[in-house]
């Protein structure tokens, strides 16, 4: 996956406000991924619009999901591009799992 194609997920993340949007580049230290990519959302509705802006941008830019698990309810949904794995969280769920916390030490 390209940087202009995770930029393309970040911008449609910021455009649906998303928040605390980070990514991390992890070419080289993960076999899972080049870049995770994790967003929070306010509530359940926006978890899924946040997923569905991902998924509108990255169809227009011809690539398409292999994989989404999660529900809006949970306050998790997970999106895997392959080589980007885009995660969005409730804050709580965010807070909770912690997940930044793995790839900061990479």
């Amino acid at each position: 996956m390209s940087e202009d194609q995770v930029n393309l997920i970040v911008q449609g993340l910021k455009d649906r406000k998303g928040t605390d949007i980070k990514v991390y580049d992890v070419r080289g230290k993960s076999q899972l991924a080049d870049y995770f990519i994790v967003a929070t959302g306010a509530a359940a509705p926006h978890l899924k619009a946040l997923i569905a802006e991902t998924q509108s941008v990255m169809k227009d830019a011809g690539v398409m999901s292999y994989r989404t698990s999660g529900d809006p309810e949970s306050g998790w949904i997970v999106v895997d591009y392959i080589d980007a794995i885009v995660h969005v969280f409730s804050a709580e769920a965010r807070a909770y799992y912690a997940l930044e916390k793995l790839w900061e030490k990479l």
